[in-house]
């Protein structure tokens, strides 16, 4: 069947530097995947954090089903992510120890099976953005001009 993409968060990779990254399943209701089938959901503001040894995901926009009615959830409720248990030892570690953040990158359909891509994270600096922006900038340039040379 293959991988279908419905929502990335482009903000993380502009805010953070994405060391590893995880692929978490999603506890959802009937109404929550048909929306997400329809492509409504929004990662920009949400997050991920671990509790209990359990990990969440909260702010994570999923619009309510149309054709739905009172089983319509709150669109941006906490949603649990299905993890192998030493992940989530190994995310609760990194997390404690070295300060790093749980961003989720891209959420995504695999084999029918709604999937959410988290990623290590650790927070840029102002110039480091600007750093990025620049390199890209540049990358698209010089695609530019080989383009223009052929």
């Amino acid at each position: 069947m293959g991988i279908k993409i419905i929502a990335t968060n482009k903000k993380a990779y502009h805010d953070y530097f994405i060391d590893e990254t995880f692929e978490a399943g999603l506890v959802l209701t009937g109404t929550e995947v048909k929306s997400l089938r329809d492509g409504k959901a929004n990662l920009k503001e949400s997050f991920c954090r671990i509790k209990g040894g359990e990990v969440f995901i909260n702010n994570m926009h999923i619009s309510p089903y149309e054709h739905g009615h009172r089983d319509n959830p709150e669109p941006t409720r906490m949603r649990k992510l299905l993890l192998h248990k030493r992940e989530i030892e190994k995310l609760s570690r990194k997390v404690d120890e070295r300060g790093f953040s749980l961003v989720p990158t891209k959420i995504y359909f695999k084999n029918g099976k709604a999937k959410l891509e988290i990623g290590l994270a650790r927070g840029k600096k102002a110039y480091d953005k600007r750093e990025t922006l620049k390199q890209r900038d540049h990358a698209r340039e010089m695609d530019r001009a080989a383009r223009h040379d052929r």
